[in-house]
């Protein structure tokens, strides 16, 4: 891995995942970034921007079904559901590119690593 990315799941060349795993990447602190998942770009939202929104302290929030970017823990996380770009994982091999880039210099400084999985 990259020295700016510090964990990916399912790890690389993974033989056995699940239709509906998720795909979470631990980026150094300090980064953001948006995952392209078999030639997808899926849309990203920024989880504080939801907690902005709410209006009552302890409200619940509603997460939508694309990749949700956690900035205290500088994580992306993607679940496929009935509702998501991706619903499922098809049998065979999956290709996940993770473009990350600091956040104070934005996306026009970003890098990319790239990885696959197989489901079973």
């Amino acid at each position: 891995l990259p020295a700016t990315v510090e964990s990916v799941v399912p790890v690389p060349d993974a033989e056995q995942a699940l239709a509906q795993t998720n795909v979470f990447v631990d980026l150094a602190p300090g980064y953001t970034g948006v995952l392209i998942i078999d030639g997808v770009e899926l849309e990203t939202v920024d989880l504080s921007s939801l907690q902005d929104s709410l209006t009552d302290p302890g409200e619940q929030i509603s997460v939508p079904p694309v990749t949700v970017f956690e900035p205290g823990n500088s994580t992306l996380t993607f679940t496929p559901s009935a509702a998501a770009e991706i619903e499922r994982f098809e049998s065979g091999v999956h290709r996940v590119t993770v473009v990350h880039w600091p956040i104070a210099e934005g996306r026009e400084r970003a890098r990319s690593f790239t990885w696959q999985f197989n489901v079973v």
